[in-house]
């Protein structure tokens, strides 16, 4: 094969409005496509490609060269890839008639138009920052940017900051959390919600806050902040509708993201239910001629089929690839998005894919109702009989029917987004829980066992969809007609167990089979859910109706908190 042919459209002129994942992305596949497309960007800060997850740990001195943080630099884009790069530009009005922008260049205030085949919109998202009394106080930041990191740096070293509020307990919120504790800073996390980590449930988010008090967070949840004031002193104080004060040199918002659609809107591109730049699987917007990509686009979930806004670099940078492809004829479609993602503080993993309960809660109460079941686990994260293995608490959620992988979530300390990765492409896959219990996967003592975690997950859910061990669930215990039965040992059941519980442990069960009455149905948990497996089949094979509770204590513990 002698080379790509060239052909007229390798001669388009490719406007790509914002760098960074999808934007830079976007333009360097774009020039591997072809050699003779004229591919400008226009970024209105400062820094075309940079590495924005990487700015907590900027903040926190565990990246201490600013220029570290820098993935691309203008020069290496016209180097190597020929690719124009103006940044200072805000390209502030689209002409789709005559398919023109108009861009304002911020060092002169000079306005210019520049011509395309096809435009590309990658401008991303902007902190939320609510319009709060005080809100624009100094002291009072939000990280998205390399100058914002630099801001909060230099504040931190004007002000010798001792304390720090975090408004919000999402990725940003934790991250900073260890970040700012690294520097000797004390720090308070205020979450509106019942729970850190919205991309997990409740009881999967109950350990993480437990971690952090443990690592000198004070935790605030439920509980939303009204306003902020500021003393002679410079000292600021966030205000919360609880009524409490909380009294910090340094406060973070770390609330969310919201697109940037407002050139999208005046331009009339269609815009989604969410909020985003409405596109199709080609990254198309309502104009033929425009494409969108990053977090200021609407895509469908991968596993519900339903409009979400995901800003994450993955997603951003593939779309960008599937943009340029499209653009230079090709044919390629972006599969979805599942919101697999990862986060780390203060020594805990956390990890999740997919959906969540809430989120099918959530389905259900506007109309769509997925018929599904979930368990609870808690394996090592390799063998116990090689030193230093941890446990992961993982939560595995599929569907009744078939059995088709929907989310994952787990916390732990090692081996955590190993599992979940697994398992993110399993659902890419539309794989079951009986592809899970049958996958192969790696293993030595230091790395996992012959049952890796993932097996598990499987093996537990699949053994519930063949009937062997029905699932009970610990929401729904408190108002049972039935017997609870603890199989652990006597000292464990000393130690705390559920209320009005029956205590045989595992190992005398098959002796004690005629303390039960045969016509009772009988829910079994143990600390993990392992020995409550193990009983479940001993009574089920001698004819009692039997459940499991999954996840034993450790899920009730978390529940209850």
């Amino acid at each position: 094969m002698k080379g790509d042919k060239a052909s007229d459209r390798d001669k388009t002129r490719i406007l790509i409005v914002g760098g960074v994942a999808g934007g830079a992305s976007c333009a360097a596949r774009a020039r591997r496509l072809s050699e003779r497309a004229e591919i400008i960007i226009f970024e209105r800060g400062p820094y075309v490609s940079f590495a924005n997850c990487g700015l907590p740990y900027y903040v926190g001195d565990v990246i201490t060269d600013e220029e570290k943080l820098i993935v691309a630099t203008p020069e290496l884009f016209r180097e190597r890839f020929n690719i124009q790069i103006r940044t200072q530009s805000n390209v502030i009005a689209i002409d789709r008639n005559k398919r023109e922008i108009e861009v304002e260049d911020l060092r002169t205030s000079a306005k210019y138009r520049e011509k395309y085949d096809a435009l590309v919109l990658a401008p991303g998202a902007t902190p939320v920052r609510p319009p709060l009394p005080g809100i624009n106080l100094p002291g009072i930041h939000s990280l998205r940017t390399i100058p914002d990191s630099r801001n909060i740096r230099d504040w931190i070293t004007r002000r010798n900051a001792k304390r720090a509020v975090i408004v919000g307990g999402g990725f940003v919120g934790l991250e900073m959390a260890e970040n700012l504790l690294r520097r000797g800073i004390s720090v308070t996390i205020i979450e509106m919600q019942d729970h850190v980590m919205p991309a997990l449930d409740y009881e999967m988010a109950a350990p993480i806050h437990d971690h952090l008090i443990t690592n000198g967070v004070s935790l605030h949840l439920e509980d939303a902040v009204t306003g902020f004031e500021q003393n002679d002193a410079g000292d600021l104080t966030v205000k919360t509708k609880s009524g409490e004060d909380f009294i910090a040199d340094l406060v973070i918002l770390a609330i969310g993201v919201r697109p940037e659609v407002d050139l999208a809107k005046r331009a009339g591109l269609e815009i989604g239910e969410k909020g985003g730049i409405r596109v199709d699987d080609r990254m198309q917007t309502s104009d033929r001629h425009v494409w969108a990509v990053g977090d200021a686009v609407e895509v469908r979930d991968f596993v519900s089929g339903e409009w979400k806004l995901i800003p994450l670099a993955g997603p951003a940078n593939r779309q960008g690839r599937i943009a340029a492809g499209n653009i230079l004829g090709r044919d390629f479609t972006f599969r979805g998005v599942q919101a697999t993602a990862v986060c780390g503080v203060l020594g805990m993993t956390i990890a999740s894919t997919g959906l969540t309960e809430n989120e099918l809660a959530r389905f259900k109460k506007g109309g769509c109702d997925i018929d599904y079941e979930k368990v609870y686990l808690s394996p090592g994260h390799h063998v116990d009989y090689y030193p230093g293995q941890s446990t992961i608490y993982m939560k595995l959620i599929f569907s009744k029917d078939e059995g088709r992988v929907l989310g994952a979530q787990a916390v732990g300390q090692q081996g955590v987004e190993r599992r979940i990765d697994v398992i993110a492409t399993a659902i890419q896959s539309n794989a079951t829980v009986y592809d899970l219990e049958e996958a192969e996967l790696c293993y030595a003592p230091q790395y996992g066992a012959a049952k890796d975690p993932v097996n598990i997950a499987g093996m537990v859910a699949a053994n519930t969809l063949r009937g062997d061990a029905p699932l009970a669930h610990w929401e729904d215990i408190e108002n049972a007609d039935v017997l609870i039965l603890d199989v652990r040992d006597p000292a464990e059941y000393q130690s705390g167990h559920v209320k009005g519980a029956l205590s045989i442990p595992l190992n005398e069960l098959r002796s004690r089979l005629h303390e039960l009455q045969p016509g009772r149905e009988i829910w079994t948990y143990c600390a993990a859910g392992q020995r409550s497996y193990y009983a479940t089949r001993v009574l089920r094979l001698n004819g009692f109706n039997a459940r499991n509770l999954p996840g034993g204590m450790d899920t009730f513990n978390n529940m209850a908190r």
